[in-house]
């Protein structure tokens, strides 16, 4: 069976410093919350909102040890009142936890996105 990750977080500035720091942020906690090993991820997709051009997601999961994993970078739809200097990844787990014990992870001002599925949801 495969399971989907969502995950998302705001960037400070267009630099590759900050987006690869960031993506790393986000990736670690992704990883720590749900237990996701390496040899269970099918893919990842990384988007990234238009600004957001001095580097590539992805280089963050490399750089972290992820060689094997398949990785893609897009760019977000831009869409007019959406949330700015954000990062965006999907995680394509091969496991059998059942959906509802998933752990979606956003960070920063990206909370916005889905506050339903924040740690501090009710």
């Amino acid at each position: 069976m495969i399971r989907g990750v969502r995950g998302a977080i705001t960037v400070d500035s267009n630099s590759e410093n900050a987006i690869i720091e960031a993506t790393s942020e986000l990736l670690r906690a992704m990883i720590d919350r749900n237990g996701i090993s390496e040899d269970d991820v099918a893919s990842i997709l990384f988007t990234s909102t238009p600004g957001l051009d001095a580097a590539y997601p992805a280089k963050a999961a490399r750089m972290l040890g992820w060689t094997r994993t398949a990785l893609l970078c897009f760019q977000e739809a831009d869409v007019e009142g959406g949330l700015a200097n954000c990062i965006r990844a999907l995680v394509h787990w091969n496991t059998d936890v059942p959906l509802d014990t998933i752990c979606h992870v956003f960070l920063g001002e990206a909370v916005a996105l889905r506050p339903d599925l924040t740690e501090d949801a009710s």
